[in-house]
């Protein structure tokens, strides 16, 4: 089972949160979605240097708020924060014209970040660096900056052979079945001469604290602030 899940959906609402958080009508939902694809694929090009793992989109009527998760800041917010009112345009025509807010996030610890990881070794596999090498370097960084375990799979037609072949490497403990524990996961393909090569990174941080549930009454009065909001 933990093998053939995705580890953040595997935990939703128990340790992990939702990076879309709106509720739409049945005619909505599927517009929505396909626009949440095109943001986040058109922020993913875009910022390529600024090392983004991860987008949260959240919907209110006309509103859209964006958080953009990056460990390089000052590429996304540009001189004067010229480039996140490119930005915004530029997502304001994708959705229709819609008001858009851009957060910016730093993500304090790359090392510790799946997503992060998994784009790193793609990048060196790229340059023709060894995949045995890379994967060597990103278990010994992560582990020394304070991870509990970490594995990583390599999959594809590896130092250019003719037969493609999956290559694993581990340092620590991931207990992939264990549904509090704090597993963030990453994927990325590498682009080489002899095809695409698949990266998956698992990062066990720890136990995690379960998502605080939202009493009944509080859920209630939540609906009922939000009906007279929109009345």
């Amino acid at each position: 089972m933990g093998q053939k899940v995705n580890p953040i959906g595997f935990r939703i609402a128990i340790t992990r949160d939702w990076r879309s958080k709106w509720y739409a009508s049945k005619a909505d939902c599927a517009r929505f979605i396909l626009e949440d694809y095109r943001v986040r694929e058109f922020l993913k090009k875009k910022l390529a240097s600024a090392a983004v793992p991860k987008i949260l989109i959240e919907r209110a009527s006309s509103r859209i708020r964006i958080t953009i998760f990056t460990a390089r800041p000052g590429i996304v917010i540009g001189r004067k924060g010229t480039e996140i009112d490119k930005l915004k345009e530029e997502i304001s025509r994708i959705t229709g014209n819609k008001e858009i807010y851009v957060d910016i996030s730093e993500v304090k610890t790359p090392e510790l970040d799946a997503q992060l990881v998994a784009e790193n070794i793609g990048l060196q596999i790229e340059r023709r660096i060894s995949f045995r090498r890379a994967m060597k370097k990103s278990i010994q960084t992560t582990m020394d900056f304070g991870a509990e375990g970490i594995k990583i799979r390599c999959a594809g037609r590896l130092g250019g052979a003719e037969i493609a072949r999956t290559e694993p490497a581990r340092a620590g403990k991931v207990p992939l079945h264990t549904l509090r524990a704090n597993i963030d996961y990453g994927f990325a393909e590498a682009m080489t001469q002899a095809g695409k090569i698949g990266i998956k990174v698992w990062i066990y941080k720890g136990e995690a604290a379960r998502l605080a549930p939202q009493p009944l009454k509080q859920k209630r009065d939540a609906q009922n602030e939000q009906a007279t909001a929109t009345v």
